[in-house]
């Protein structure tokens, strides 16, 4: 044998079904993720002081309800895109958001502003509460702060499409 078969059965022997197993293995994974967009319903927050939320929003239904400036509650109907929904999908992805605890609650959270934030999936479901006086992990408080704040600008900015 050559020099040179021997070098391409090796890489052949070697290589390849590395390469289709690895190919097998990460297809495999991204089949059975348990959050996929496919199956992504939509998104719930609600926002407020304590146990009263005066902000709700709920993508599925459109319903909009929040308090404005001269404390009067007003309701509207937003509708988030499929592109607003898959970046609010790619964003959660990106902060880990299916890792995080169900509840990050403090000692004073009857008076500190809290936030429920629910991603609704057909089979699964992933819901987050946050207030204000969560002290326990600081970088996980401002990621969760983070993508709240991003599903909450994306309200505002598709009510403002709205006129």
């Amino acid at each position: 044998m050559s020099s040179k078969f021997k070098k391409v059965f090796l890489g052949c022997s070697i290589a390849l079904p590395f390469f289709l197993y690895c190919i097998y293995y990460y297809a495999m994974m991204v089949k059975n993720a348990p959050y996929k967009f496919v199956e992504f319903n939509g998104i719930v927050l609600k926002a407020g002081i304590g146990h009263h939320y005066e902000k709700i929003y709920d993508s599925k239904t459109s319903f909009y309800q929040y308090k404005n400036t001269n404390d009067s509650t007003l309701k509207a109907k937003v509708k988030f895109t499929k592109d607003d929904l898959l970046y609010l999908h790619r964003k959660a992805v990106e902060l880990g958001f299916w890792n995080w605890p169900n509840k990050m609650l403090g000692p004073d959270s009857l008076t500190s502003p809290r936030y429920y934030l629910e991603y609704r999936y057909q089979k699964k479901n992933k819901i987050i509460e946050i207030d204000g006086s969560y002290n326990s992990n600081d970088k996980l408080k401002q990621a969760a702060l983070q993508l709240i704040k991003t599903v909450d600008q994306n309200i505002s900015d598709a009510e403002d499409r709205k006129y």
